[in-house]
């Protein structure tokens, strides 16, 4: 009994259809520092740190409440992380703690 690989028994064995091509090393992300937001309106802290060109934005309600934060307008930022002026790639991700303008 003679076992053949799929291509072989198509007719296909020399083939290179379907071979992965080598992918070239990506360039890293360029390093920036992170810009200090604290104290702005969260939705124009967003707006500061993705113009800078920090995309990976994640946020958190100062209360530990846990409330998600829907209306950006009616929040502010109360801490960041890392700290203002940190240096780190603009793939990095940059935590906004904040809270709503009503709350004490």
């Amino acid at each position: 009994m003679v076992l053949l690989g799929i291509g072989a028994a198509f007719g296909g064995g020399g083939s290179t259809a379907g071979a992965v091509a080598p992918v070239a090393p990506s360039t890293p992300p360029p390093h920036r520092a992170v810009p200090n937001v604290v104290g702005l309106n969260h939705q124009t802290a967003q707006d500061t740190l993705q113009a800078a060109g920090f995309y990976n934005l994640a946020e958190q309600d100062s209360t530990g409440q846990g409330r998600a934060l829907v209306w950006d307008r009616n929040w502010h930022v109360v801490a960041q992380a890392p700290a203002p002026g940190t240096v780190i790639g603009t793939d990095g991700q940059v935590l906004l703690t904040s809270k709503k303008y009503t709350d004490p």
